[in-house]
This record gives C-alpha cells, structure tokens and sequence, in this order.
C-alpha cells in the first residue's frame, strides 16, 4: 500500500536518491537539501511503499511583485523513482502537496513544470493570471493554480523563487 506523509529528516538520503535517480542528476537534490537548511521547505511529503520511499514533492513559498495579500508556494521539484513512474504517484503527490498547502494557508501555486501534465491539476499558463516567471522560458510551462477556496485576484507581476533555485 502506497501512503504520502510528510519528510522526515531521516528520510533525507532516500529523498536525495530519488530525486537524483529522477532527474540524473544532483541538483535537484542539492535544491531539496538547500531548501531545507534555509528553512523555506514549507510542505515537503515523500511516497513511501513498503517501507521504501517512491517519490518526492517539495513546496516553498514565493514572492510576487504585487501579491495584495495573497501567499503563493512553488511547486518544485517533484520526483518519482524511475521504475516506480506511471504507477499514479506523482499525482497522488501533487493532489496531496496542494491540499497541505491550502490548510497552511497559502492562496496558490506556481509551478514550471510539464504542460501536459500540470493542467489535470487545474493548472493554467500563468501568464493568463498576469505572472511572469523570473526565468525565461517558454510561458506554457510556467502555471498557476488558485487553490480551493482561494483566489489570486490582485497577485500578479513577477514570481521570484527562493535564492536556492538559482543554482539549478
């Protein structure tokens, strides 16, 4: 039976493991672990099956140029073991990750991810809500999402990510 908790500290290597083994690399899990020092992991939850942690889902806030109270958390990164991909963990990460951050009282979500895969999340191109993302790329793969209940009526301008993310 597959559960989704909240990380625990001494889940860290395994954390560590999976996001390298998902993304091939370290910088994602140097990502995770620079979140954490500096205290901005605000809703971190692994997948564990069987005692073996299957994914990883990370949450921290972010800052919006003209937020009007609102409180929006980036999504990122989120990882599954490779040879446990396909099997609905992911979502059950996502789905899960947002409901822990609407109970911590953010308004929303960001994410710069796939577009293909986001939007059965309620994702949209963010910049239809007027974000702009502080890194270039294409603007379908930087969504937002307003979380249930809330509204990000008045946030727009430009989403900043924690300094961590600038070495990835």
């Amino acid at each position: 039976m597959l559960t989704v908790r909240d990380e625990r500290p001494s889940d860290r290597p395994a954390v560590r493991a999976v996001n390298e083994a998902a993304f091939g690399q370290p910088a994602e899990a140097d990502l995770v672990e620079a979140l954490h020092r500096a205290g901005a992991a605000s809703v971190s939850l692994v997948a564990e099956r069987e005692g073996t942690i299957a994914g990883h889902i990370l949450f921290s806030p972010v800052t919006v140029e003209h937020a009007e109270g609102r409180r929006l958390a980036g999504l990122a990164p989120m990882a599954v073991a490779p040879d446990r991909q396909r099997q609905g963990i992911g979502s059950m990460l996502v789905r899960e990750g947002l409901e822990r951050c609407r109970a911590a009282g953010f308004d929303g979500v960001v994410v710069v991810g796939h577009p293909e895969y986001y939007p059965r999340f309620g994702f949209v191109p963010a910049h239809t809500l007027g974000l702009r993302c502080e890194y270039d790329g294409p603007p379908e793969v930087f969504m937002a999402l307003a979380l249930p209940g809330r509204s990000l009526d008045g946030a727009s301008g430009l989403v900043r990510f924690h300094q961590a993310f600038a070495h990835v």
